[in-house]
């Protein structure tokens, strides 16, 4: 694993968007894995600037979502379709038809996650972006997820509930379950992206980087994937015994 600190959000950011770009500019017809929540924002303002400055075009590039509340039509203002709409693809020149998330009104959970790996395994991934939870989740895997396991639907924690809810009028609006790709499905990415931000992930970043490799720690398993780099802020890098 790689690892990068930054001495600040807005320079991960900038780092993480270098990354990014050139993988588009390398390859015109690249597959995105894509991520949600407030820690890409940044990255993604940064990647909307540039094709409207610089003009990097994505109208050839596919992109998939690491996951999606179950329940939530895409129109919901809290669905993650609707995040990436309007943090990212309303802003490029991407075809809508080629992004791709989990459905979350899905009535068939086991067919809808069936479905989910068929296209991932028929859209691999040039880059898997990912953020990372305080207590070491990637996208909606918590700890003791089997690190075999591929799409699937799970039940929320209290914990990651409680995070959630800043984005909500309140915790009760809450979605309870969600899709999410699993560790294996992140894992057949060629190139791994983890960012992390803040002091409040010092500690998973810490065991991600330099901890035992256990499903415990979902994220540990980034270890293992032969081209994973990770972004961190000082304060997220702040137990970390080496960094570059």
């Amino acid at each position: 694993m790689k690892i990068i600190v930054t001495k600040d959000y807005e320079t991960l950011s900038e780092k993480a968007a270098e990354i990014m770009i050139s993988v588009v500019r390398e390859n015109p017809n690249a597959v995105l894995g894509l991520a949600t929540g407030s820690t890409p924002i940044g990255l993604y303002r940064l990647m909307a600037e540039d094709h409207q400055k610089n003009g990097t075009s994505y109208k050839n590039v596919r992109a998939v979502n690491l996951d999606e509340y179950l329940g939530l039509p895409p129109t919901n203002d809290q669905s993650y379709r609707y995040f990436m709409r309007t943090n990212l693809f309303d802003h490029l020149d991407i075809d809508l038809s080629e992004t791709h998330i989990e459905d979350g009104l899905a009535k068939d959970e086991a067919a809808e996650c069936a479905r989910y790996d068929a296209l991932l395994r028929n859209l691999p991934r040039d880059i898997q972006l990912l953020g990372i939870g305080a207590n070491g989740h990637i996208a909606f895997n918590e700890p003791g997820t089997p690190f075999e396991t591929e799409t699937h639907v799970v039940s929320l924690t209290e914990n990651t509930i409680a995070m959630n809810a800043r984005f909500f009028k309140s915790e009760d609006e809450v979605p309870r379950r969600a899709f999410t790709m699993g560790p294996k499905s992140i894992m057949e990415a060629k190139k791994i992206l983890i960012l992390a931000v803040g002091e409040n992930k010092a500690r998973a970043v810490r065991e991600m980087a330099e901890g035992p490799v256990s499903p415990s720690l979902p994220a540990s398993i980034l270890r293992l994937h032969p081209d994973c780099t990770l972004i961190a802020d000082e304060a997220a890098a702040s137990l970390l015994k080496k960094g570059e």
